[in-house]
Parts: C-alpha cells; sequence; structure tokens
C-alpha cells in the first residue's frame, strides 16, 4: 500500500527496513542507471543500424547485454514519457499527457526570471504521486535525476527532491533546456548561476532572423561560443554521485537533453563530423531554436558526446569496483523531431521507421514511438542478447522495482520486463496490449495488439473517430490502411481504446469526443 503522505511513506519504510528478512541486502542489490536520451530515433545507434553517426560506446552495452527490438516509449513527446516512466501508467491513466506550462512562464525574459524563477516550470505532478525514485528508496537505494525533468517548476509540490531523489541537478523546465547554454541550472532546490550570457535560443522565430547573415560568423557565435556546456556539467554531477556512493545501491536516471534541440555541440566533435560530412547548408533558425552553420555536423556531435559519456560513466564505474553489480539501461523519450535544423531522413533517424514529420516525434506512428532500448548487467544478462518483447516505458518501474526487491504499487499499468533480463523467459508476464494517447497533433490514440496496430488520428481538429489499421509484420511503415478488411480487429482496438482512457484530471488534456464516449 502507498500512501499519499510521505512523511508517514518514510518513516513506515525506515521501521519495515529493520524488520523484514526477505528483501536482499543492500550489498547484494544491484546498482542502476537509466539513461534517458531525448528526442533520439530507433536509428540513431550503430547498434541498430546507424551508418553516418559513431556511438562506440552505447554499442558496447548492446555487445555486452541485451537489444530491445519492440520497446516503446511512454509518449510522443517529453514531458509525458517522463511522467509515465516515473509512475508506471500508461498516457490514458497519467496525470501528465502532453507538453504544458504553468500559467505565466516566460523563460526568455532573463531580467524577471533571474529575479523570479518561479516564471519557469511545467504543469507540476502532485504530492500525492509515487515515483520509481521513491520506491526505490524503500529498498535503501540512494537516488539521483540529472538533467530535465519537466515535471513541476520552482515552488510546487513536483520538484524531484519532493519526489524520492536526493539529488537533482539539471533543468527544472522543459524548455529552458533549448539551450545547452543556460543562465543556470538547478542544485536540488537552489540555483547554480553559470559564467554564459542570456541568448534566447528561439531567435529564429523573431524579426531579428531576417537580419542573420548565413555567410557571418557573427551570427552564430553567441549561441555556441560560452563557457559552460550544460551536459558537460551534468557529467561531472553523475561522476561524483558515483564516487560517493559508497556502499550502498544507488539509482541514477540521467535525463539528458541530448540530442534534443537546439543544435550545440563541443566545437571539437562539430569538427570531426565536419570532416566526415563535408560542407552543408546553415541553419538559421527558421523552424524555431538556435541558428547554426554546420546543423548535421553538430546533430552528429551531440550524439557522440552523449556516446563519449556513457564511455566515461561506465570507466568511473570500472575504477570504483561498481561496473560488476550495476545494470545499466539506455532508451529514448520518442523519435526524432522534425525541427530546430534537425535532418531525420539524411540521418535515417527512424531506421525502419518513416521519421519526417507527421511520422516521428509528436505522433504515434512507429517512428514516433518505438525506441531503442539496450541493458546490460554483467554476470545476469546473456552478452550480445536480443529479445523482441513487447514493452514500454511503463514497465520500467516494475522491473526496476523486481530487481531491487521492493514492492510497486498496484495501481499501475506496467509489466516487469526483469524475468527477460536474467534469461527466464518461462516467467515472462506479457501485455495483451499497449495503449497511447496524445491530445495534441491534433488529438491521437493509438493500440498495438499482436502484429496490428489501430491508430485514431485527429481526434480534436475534426471530431474523427475512424480507427486506421495496420500489420507491422507485412507493412512495417504503416502505409497500408486495411481497416476495412478486418472490421472485427478494429472492433477488438475500439474496445480497448474506450476501456484504457480515463477522463484527464486536467483540462489541459481533455479530447472531448472521447469524453462524450464515456458518458
Amino acid at each position: 500500500m502507498y500512501w499519499k503522505n510521505k512523511s508517514v511513506l518514510i518513516l513506515l519504510v525506515i521501521l519495515l527496513i529493520g524488520c523484514t528478512q526477505e528483501s536482499p541486502t543492500s550489498s547484494q542489490k544491484p546498482n542502476i542507471i537509466y539513461i534517458l536520451a531525448d528526442d533520439l530515433g530507433y536509428g540513431e545507434l550503430g547498434a541498430y543500424g546507424q551508418e553516418i553517426i559513431e556511438t562506440p560506446n552505447i554499442d558496447r552495452l548492446a555487445q555486452n547485454g541485451m537489444m530491445f527490438s519492440q520497446h516503446y516509449a511512454g509518449s510522443t513527446v517529453c514531458a509525458p514519457t517522463r511522467y509515465i516512466l516515473m509512475t508506471g501508467k500508461h498516457s490514458g491513466h497519467a496525470y501528465i499527457r502532453g507538453n504544458s506550462a504553468r500559467p505565466g512562464r516566460d523563460v526568455w525574459d532573463f531580467e524577471a526570471l533571474r529575479e523570479n524563477p518561479e516564471r519557469e516550470g511545467n504543469l507540476p505532478i502532485p504530492d500525492s504521486t509515487v515515483t520509481v525514485a521513491e520506491v526505490l528508496q524503500t529498498g535503501g537505494y540512494q537516488t539521483a535525476v540529472v538533467g530535465k525533468w519537466g515535471l513541476g517548476g520552482p515552488g510546487t509540490e513536483g520538484l524531484p527532491n519532493d519526489q524520492g531523489f536526493d539529488l537533482f541537478y539539471g533543468y527544472l523546465d522543459q524548455a529552458f533546456a533549448h539551450t545547452f547554454y543556460p543562465i543556470y541550472l538547478w542544485k536540488n532546490k537552489e540555483r547554480v548561476f553559470l559564467d554564459n550570457e542570456p541568448v534566447n535560443p528561439h531567435i529564429g522565430r523573431s524579426s531579428d532572423s531576417g537580419n542573420l547573415d548565413p555567410e557571418d560568423p557573427a551570427t552564430y557565435e553567441p549561441f555556441h561560443d560560452q563557457p559552460d556546456y550544460s551536459p558537460a556539467l551534468m557529467l561531472d554531477e553523475m561522476l561524483s554521485f558515483i564516487e560517493e556512493s559508497g556502499e550502498d545501491p544507488f539509482f541514477l536516471y540521467y535525463a539528458t537533453p541530448i540530442p534534443h534541440v537546439s543544435l550545440q555541440a563541443p566545437q571539437r566533435w562539430i569538427d570531426y563530423y565536419r570532416d566526415k560530412l563535408g560542407e552543408e547548408k546553415p541553419y538559421l533558425g527558421d523552424q524555431g531554436y538556435a541558428p547554426n552553420r554546420y546543423p548535421r555536423a553538430t546533430y552528429a556531435a551531440m550524439i557522440s558526446y552523449l556516446d563519449e559519456q556513457v564511455g566515461e560513466l561506465i570507466a568511473k564505474l570500472e575504477e570504483t569496483g561498481k561496473y560488476d553489480n550495476t545494470l545499466i539501461m539506455f532508451s529514448s523519450d520518442n523519435g526524432p523531431t522534425f525541427n530546430g535544423g534537425v535532418d531525420a531522413s539524411f540521418f535515417n533517424s527512424g531506421g525502419p521507421f518513416k521519421e519526417t514529420r507527421g511520422w516521428g516525434k509528436a505522433f504515434v506512428h512507429e517512428g514516433g514511438i518505438r525506441v531503442p532500448m539496450i541493458a546490460s548487467w554483467p554476470g545476469v544478462i546473456e552478452p550480445g542478447s536480443k529479445t523482441d518483447h513487447l514493452s514500454a516505458q511503463w514497465d520500467v518501474m516494475p522491473t526496476l522495482s523486481d530487481i531491487a526487491g521492493v514492492d510497486a504499487p498496484d495501481n499501475i499499468d506496467g509489466i516487469s520486463f526483469a524475468p527477460i533480463l536474467r534469461g527466464d523467459e518461462e516467467q515472462q508476464r506479457r501485455h495483451t496490449h499497449l495503449y497511447w494517447e496524445f491530445p495534441a497533433s491534433g488529438g491521437q490514440q493509438a493500440v498495438r495488439l499482436g502484429e496490428w496496430k489501430g491508430i485514431r488520428k485527429n481526434i480534436i481538429r475534426t471530431g474523427n473517430m475512424d480507427i486506421e489499421l495496420y500489420n507491422l509484420e507485412e507493412d512495417i511503415q504503416e502505409q497500408h490502411n486495411i481497416a476495412d478488411q478486418h472490421p472485427e480487429i478494429i472492433e477488438k482496438i475500439e474496445g480497448i481504446m474506450q476501456k484504457e482512457h480515463t477522463p484527464p484530471a486536467l483540462d489541459n488534456f481533455r479530447m472531448e469526443v472521447l469524453e462524450e464516449g464515456k458518458k
């Protein structure tokens, strides 16, 4: 049973830890690192077929561990995926179902923001929320989240330190993470001011964009020639956390902002890919986000720098003698983006799936929600193994709870895939279906039912309730709608959509035509 009063819960946990004899001791429990990339496509890692961008350290994780071929993001954009990952609830039951800012947010009025940081922040999750971090704390885990939070801003009950994390370092606000050179980051509940100059990365949307000269280096310097690159600072915090963790097990959630735009990366990696890719057309910010002289080279540089960070985390684990007792998971929050200068088609970012606008991020097609997933756990996961087990990010909470020897809440949608990691297929429970809804991009629902994929689009925009149907075994790119050939499958999917949708707690996420169907 999980209590809404967290202070009561913590007191009970302390008492119970001293009494129970069934859970593994702290020294037996594995450390857990979960890395969530931001807008990384299914096909953007070498292990998943990428041929241009180099990711040797992540590929090595796959060689030493397990690759999932049918793993899905919680949602199609940042905030709901993060909520679903933290809580084990799919988007039909989630409190957060889309990206929504708190009323009055303005993160680009820097002077006002310096005076009042409460001008930033997404809609906060309630104090009653039970997160995977809180669950792991009951098992004696030290917990840290580094990177992009997106589930509550300053002065709200959604702060990471109030949601089960002993340490937080990074961005509270998703929009503020649109620059990798912010004026400050948060450490726990305090701001750490940086040496960067305040520069609005969305200048391309302003009248100033017409004055940008693509041939003038000064056009790009304010967005790139800054001293404090936020992911580098995040890496330092993570290495320190591992170093100082001692003998108790730890849970480190790295919600990296890479490779979400703006396109900004260490210069040495940009130079590397400039030499590799050659001359290219500059990006002047016409789709929003910071201008960039070498957008393809910079995008590849960002992913390779993230890969370098993975290598440094592994090196720190080895140096401290923790590697052999650490489970590392790597995934992404949704498919590749379509804006900010990203050329997803050039990199074949969706792999076997379509990745252009309408098919990747913000859409429930495979390119928008099927994501890479790698798990490495020395001595437990068979090196070089692969699985087609159908799973989603709402399965992460029960999986980590299972591994930590603690109970997950009862009211979640996830199923532990720990048996798959341990090579015990016979003990693995299976999903009968997976469900998504997204009250943006016209309003969407989707169901995965065996080889079938049902999609309903433009629910809000046009009131559409028709369902498209695709056979993913024969039509992986969802090109041939065969709904009229299989009315019995449509009927099943329609029933799942009605059953799995519950009216949202927040009006921001309502799709009125669905609520009429609940009456």
